[in-house]
């Protein structure tokens, strides 16, 4: 069975084509990115061919989306004869709300309430919902899935999800934690098995999706019960420009010293604070880590105030499940970066964390363990891979609708 598995931003389609056979295969992927301008950039890479790129004006999700069907088509590059060939199409949702614990066909219900909960990540939202309609335009009737980050935190509880706030804003706007990043912690707390040799539902986990944007989750038996992020992308972690974690006081007197605007605050902490804004160089770990080796002071400083955060965070969860037998980390500097892991493993031994210098230098992009084999609690890189959990919901959802 195909699936193609569309992530859409509010300037980009990120995509993938998988075969949903025995031994599932990515047929084909790649990304539309700077939707809305003349010089947008269109890459295409089939599988076991060379990537394909072009620069063109794509104004809008739907003629992008029409783009890459083209290509998928096309008789000399393309990996398929006929749309027809692809039987549902997988959409990463961002806010799903309190109403969805599980992945779901789309129906006129679901896109009234993805459009509902527009309010609640208004940024990313708004084009998922672009890139449903455009399918129902370009294939109307064709099966379409929505996988919500948000779904995989439904489990937590109320004392981990709510706030300290009167009541009557939980009811009328419905204030709460909801947690991010829920597709990736899903997925590589199922996929752990593998590394850990143990399976993951008899298993307590914290998973560590560090990236540009970032978050921790606290997985017991399989289920997240507490996760960094929170009403919104912003708390948490420190991350590439959001600050994670403030005292709302902080923002109160900045405003009024100031002179910010509700806009004005909302761009600080959420794209000039976090690493670019504690050390002034860059939200980039590579560009920070090349600083820091060349002894700046400020790139030291946003790197321990980093990895000092995760470490925390940790600590807590390990807390509140009354033990931990695995740390996993996954995201673009989670499964790369080997000194992030090994600044946030040091010093560990109370929990009975036994790095190991040796199995985790060098270590990118692999699935394996970076602890001593006598270490009580493990810690492994795990990659994640979001796409191929959304195309696996996905088929599951067409095969009982079958």
């Amino acid at each position: 069975m195909v699936i193609l598995v569309l992530n859409c931003g509010s300037s980009s389609v990120k995509y993938q084509l998988f075969n949903m056979n025995e031994e599932t295969e990515v047929v084909a992927k790649g990304i539309v990115e700077r939707i809305g301008f003349n010089d947008a950039i269109l890459n295409y890479k089939p599988a076991g061919k060379e990537k394909i790129s072009e620069e063109l004006g794509i104004p809008d999700h739907t003629v992008a989306i029409d783009k890459i069907f083209q290509l998928l088509t096309d008789k000399e590059i393309g990996v398929i004869k006929d749309l027809k060939e692809i039987k549902a199409v997988g959409h990463r949702v961002v806010q799903g709300g309190e109403s969805y614990k599980e992945s779901v066909l789309i129906t006129k219900d679901v896109i009234r309430d993805v459009e509902a909960n527009i309010e609640l990540a208004p940024l990313h939202n708004p084009a998922n919902l672009k890139g449903i309609m455009s399918v129902e335009n370009l294939l109307p009737g064709i099966p379409q899935v929505a996988v919500f980050d948000t779904s995989f935190h439904q489990t937590m509880p109320p004392h981990a999800y709510m706030y300290a706030i009167p009541m009557e804003f939980y009811k009328k706007y419905k204030i709460r934690k909801y947690g991010y990043h829920g597709t990736s912690h899903k997925y590589v707390s199922r996929v752990a098995s593998n590394v850990l040799g143990k399976d993951t539902r008899d298993m307590k986990l914290v998973t560590c999706h560090l990236g540009n944007g970032a978050s921790v989750t606290a997985v017991e038996y399989g289920k997240s019960i507490d996760t960094s992020m929170g009403f919104t992308p912003v708390d948490g972690l420190i991350m590439g420009t959001r600050t994670g974690d403030i005292d709302p006081g902080i923002l109160l007197f900045l405003a009024d010293k100031e002179h910010l605007s509700l806009k004005g605050v909302s761009n600080m902490i959420n794209k000039n604070s976090g690493m670019k804004g504690v050390s002034g160089i860059s939200s980039d770990m590579r560009d920070l880590e090349l600083a820091y080796y060349e002894g700046n002071e400020m790139a030291a400083l946003a790197l321990n105030m980093y990895t000092y955060r995760i470490k925390k965070f940790i600590g807590a969860y390990a807390a509140i499940m009354n033990g931990l037998d695995a740390v996993i980390f996954t995201g673009g500097v989670g499964e790369n970066d080997f000194n992030i892991r090994r600044m946030i493993c040091q010093n560990m031994d109370y929990l009975g964390l036994m790095f190991d210098e040796v199995a985790n230098h060098g270590i990118k992009g692999q699935n394996k363990l970076i602890t001593k084999p006598e270490s009580r609690v493990k810690a492994a890189v795990v990659r994640t891979n979001e796409e191929l959990l959304i195309a696996t919901d996905t088929y599951k959802i067409l095969e009982k609708c079958v």
